[in-house]
C-alpha cells in the first residue's frame, strides 16, 4: 500500500485531539462529578465524527478516569463521583509526587519560566477576585504544570496528570466554598519566590503545603456534604 500514497494520519490526529481536549477539560475541573459526557455533544463541539471521540472516551474509561455510561459504548461516559476517603488517598499521592517534581524543577529554572509563572499567578488572582471559576482552575493547572515541566521528568508528570484527572471534577464543585480559604495563605506565591531563588527544598515544601492543606480542607467539605452538614 506504500505506492498508493495513502497516509493513515487523520484518524490518529482526531483521536489525539479528542483525547487531549477531554483530558484538558477534566484537568481544569470543567466537568462535575456525576456529569454525563455524551459522545454526540463532544463530537459536535469539536467538529469531528463520533469514532475518534468514542476511542478517546474508551481510553479514559480504561484509565479509570471516566466510567462507562448506561447503554454500552453508545451511552458515552460518566464522570465518577469521589468519596472523601478516595480523595484523601489521591491527596497523599499528590503531595509526594508533586513536591518531588517541584524539587527537581529548581535546578532547571529560567528567567522565561519565572516570567510565565508570574503571569499565570497574576491571572489566577484576577480570576479569583472576579469569581471566574473555570478561568481560575485553568490558570491554576497551568501554574502547577509549568513548574512540573521544568523537572524534565515526563513519566513523573504523566502520573501527576492522572491524579489530577481524578481530582479535577471535585474542584469544580467545592471551589465556591474553598475560595475564602485560598486567601489565607498564598503557597503559590511562596513556591514562585522559592523557585526564582532556585531553593529546591523551599519550593518543594510550598507545593507540599499547598496540596496538603487544600486537600484536608476539601476532604472536610466532602465529608460534610456526605453527612448532610452545611458548614465546615
Amino acid at each position: 500500500m506504500e505506492s498508493s500514497g495513502l497516509k493513515q494520519i487523520e484518524k490518529v490526529t482526531l483521536w489525539d485531539r479528542a483525547y487531549a481536549e477531554l483530558r484538558s477539560a477534566l484537568l481544569a475541573g470543567r466537568f462535575a462529578p456525576g456529569q454525563r459526557i455524551l459522545l454526540r455533544e463532544v463530537a459536535g463541539a469539536l467538529g469531528i465524527s463520533l469514532t475518534p471521540v468514542r476511542d478517546a472516551v474508551n481510553h479514559l474509561i480504561a484509565e479509570r478516569v471516566l466510567e462507562r455510561g448506561t447503554g454500552g459504548q453508545g451511552g458515552g461516559a460518566i464522570v465518577p463521583e469521589i468519596d472523601p476517603d478516595h480523595f484523601r488517598q489521591l491527596t497523599l499521592m499528590r503531595t509526594e509526587l508533586e513536591s518531588r517534581a517541584a524539587f527537581e524543577a529548581a535546578a532547571n529554572v529560567t528567567p522565561q519560566a519565572i516570567a510565565s509563572l508570574r503571569d499565570a499567578l497574576a491571572q489566577m488572582t484576577g480570576h479569583m477576585q472576579r469569581e471566574r471559576r473555570d478561568d481560575y482552575l485553568e490558570m491554576h493547572r497551568r501554574f502547577h504544570f509549568g513548574i512540573y515541566a521544568l523537572a524534565d521528568m515526563p513519566l513523573l508528570q504523566d502520573t501527576i496528570e492522572t491524579l489530577w484527572l481524578r481530582c479535577g471534577p471535585v474542584l469544580n464543585v467545592v471551589l465556591p466554598e474553598y475560595v475564602p480559604y485560598l486567601k489565607k495563605t498564598d503557597y503559590h506565591a511562596a513556591a514562585l519566590d522559592a523557585l526564582s531563588r532556585q531553593d529546591a527544598q523551599a519550593v518543594a515544601e510550598a507545593i507540599r503545603r499547598d496540596i496538603a492543606d487544600a486537600g484536608e480542607y476539601i476532604y472536610q467539605l466532602l465529608r460534610n456534604r456526605q453527612q448532610g452538614t452545611v458548614t465546615v
